[in-house]
């Protein structure tokens, strides 16, 4: 398989050797494999892991599976943890596409501040079918029958030739473990059904329905790579972007003829508008200026004869980084002070709910403040074993409705204080304690 994967990197031309390569890996069997297919290739490459916060200890673990394997291959290991599910609620979405607009963003934000040239997902061939009748089932234009682009951008999927068997057979030739998702199993997710219910019967009637999927895709891939080099061309003669983010698109002059249409259509498509948005921003005219279309992760703006794009800010969906330097970190109701200090002879640690007093030597910087999320635990002050934060709030009679907004501060992943409330037993203050660290926060 290791010979199959560097031959298909090359005819597809998907990356150089000597270029660094941001490898998206949850855990599982297909990612696991990609990253041990690119360690034995001697590629240069990093591992960047998304915490959804969708089951609670299962993410977690899974979290900690991923960075081992990371130490173990040697490589650069990113992470991060999002509210999915408040994220998905604000824009309406399903849980997987606001998932799925999460990591990217964050992938390439990632690959831009690290250096890395692509991001390579595990993709392969049954996956690729999934997608095809997906796309199939909910009405698509010629983009969704290729199935999963082999490369899009920035985004590269090295594993595209692989074939289940093939997959299988590399595991258990490796003998590597994986995590497996219990989530895979259900069907109320659309993917998860088509799987599991509706391609066995395709099996039935084409033993080679993966492979068969695969070719059809291949051929229409060849169309849509045609029309994304126009698309490409478009954008050169019509898009220019600010320092901020913020796309301009101009539209003067523009012929109404059918490329015209499939063009816009395609650039819109980029930025995450629904097919709903697309029937309604290509019919607005000069009359409708100042009208507003949002997707989940920019607003379009008809402003005369061009289109305004803005991001939107997702932060709030991601975790505050605080640095070892930083004196002050707004928390939007609070802010936060850190200060630093000797553990001198007769030193009392403060007392109360709105500061910890802390070990420095037992914290990794840049410290992460995001909200609770179930799943996530500590060692009360105290104790010395692990107690779900849920069981510790509860215990504490915090209303559902607190308990919602609870924040922690964690290091290297590690929950070193639930703000307000107590800090980890392994992060207190002791007789060996040297330097202090002292987060105190005040009401604005």
């Amino acid at each position: 398989m290791l010979e199959d994967f560097i031959q298909f990197i090359r005819k597809e031309n998907l990356f150089q050797a000597d270029q660094k390569i941001l490898l998206a890996v949850s855990g599982g069997i297909d990612s696991v494999i990609m990253s041990k297919l690119f360690s034995l290739a001697k590629f240069n490459f990093g591992i960047a892991h998304v915490n959804f916060s969708l089951r609670g200890e299962e993410s977690l673990a899974d979290e900690v599976f991923v960075k081992k394997m990371a130490k173990t291959l040697k490589v650069p290991y990113f992470t991060i943890c999002f509210d999915t599910k408040a994220f998905a609620e604000k824009e309406k979405l399903s849980t997987q596409m606001a998932a799925r607009i999460l990591r990217y963003d964050w992938f390439e934000e990632i690959r831009q501040q690290e250096g890395y040239d692509y991001i390579a997902t595990a993709h392969h061939q049954m996956d690729s079918a999934e997608t095809v009748l997906m796309n199939l089932s909910r009405g698509s234009g010629l983009a969704g029958f290729h199935g999963i682009p082999i490369k899009n951008g920035n985004i590269i999927r090295p594993m595209a030739f692989a074939s289940q068997e093939q997959i299988f057979d590399f595991v258990v030739s490796h003998k590597l473990a994986w995590r497996e998702d219990s989530s895979n199993a259900s069907t109320k997710y659309q993917r998860n059904f088509i799987r599991h219910e509706i391609i066995p019967k395709f099996i039935e009637l084409n033993p080679h329905f993966e492979q068969s999927v695969a070719q059809c895709s291949a051929n229409i891939a060849s169309i849509e790579k045609w029309m994304q080099a126009e698309l490409v061309l478009w954008k050169h003669e019509r898009c220019k972007t600010d320092e901020a983010g913020n796309v301009f698109v101009q539209l003067s002059g523009s012929s109404l003829a059918e490329k015209e249409l499939v063009m816009r259509q395609q650039f819109l498509l980029t930025y995450h508008f629904n097919t709903d948005n697309l029937a309604h921003i290509l019919a607005a005219d000069e009359l409708q200026v100042g009208k507003l279309f949002e997707s989940p992760s920019h607003i379009l703006n008809i402003d005369r004869q061009q289109w305004v794009l803005s991001p939107k800010d997702q932060s709030e969906f991601k975790p505050i980084l605080v640095q070892e330097e930083d004196e002050t970190v707004d928390l939007g109701n609070h802010l936060l002070h850190i200060d630093f200090g000797e553990n001198e002879k007769g030193f009392t640690p403060p007392i109360g709910s709105h500061v910890a007093c802390l070990d420095a030597d037992t914290l990794h910087f840049p410290l992460e403040i995001r909200k609770y999320q179930e799943g996530d635990w500590f060692c009360p002050l105290g104790m010395n074993q692990k107690k779900l934060i849920s069981d510790f709030l509860t215990d504490k009679k915090v209303p559902l409705n607190l308990k919602k907004n609870v924040q922690l501060v964690l290091s290297k992943g590690s929950v070193v204080w639930v703000m307000g409330h107590r800090i980890d037993n392994r992060n207190k203050v002791t007789d060996k304690t040297e330097g202090l660290c002292i987060l105190t926060m005040e009401n604005k």
